[in-house]
């Protein structure tokens, strides 16, 4: 079993950064896939990045390739999202999740474990 927890989102101007970390128990952290979706009041939960188990591979929607980095810390157990260039769509919560499979998905119902998400305000 893995346990998430997302930190570091609040409330930014368009245009400015925001860095989240999720911190994972659990000994097995370098065995996982490593996802990060978002859900904004209304609408669905999406895909936003991934990471491979080793952090060799990324994976971004095309809505934030190029403003947003996934980076990973095995030896810290943590994922982590910087977010450049924020823009007001970029507002949602945003939820770290783990994947068994090693290299990761775009598919929501791949994950197996979610945090409980971190609320991200832009203010345009």
């Amino acid at each position: 079993q893995v346990q998430l927890v997302e930190s570091g989102g609040g409330l930014v101007q368009a245009g400015g950064s925001l860095r989240l970390s999720c911190a994972a128990s659990g000994r097995t952290f370098s065995s996982y896939a490593m996802g990060w979706f978002r859900q904004a009041p209304g609408k669905e939960r999406e895909f936003v990045a991934a990471i491979s188990w080793g952090g060799g591979s990324t994976y971004y929607a095309d809505s934030v390739k190029g403003r947003f980095t996934c980076s990973r810390d095995n030896a810290k157990n943590t994922v982590y999202l910087q977010m450049n260039s924020l823009k007001p769509e970029d507002t949602a919560v945003y939820y770290c999740a783990a994947d068994r499979t090693l290299y990761g998905s775009r598919n929501v119902s791949e994950y197996d474990y979610w945090g409980q998400g971190t609320q991200v305000t832009v203010s345009s």
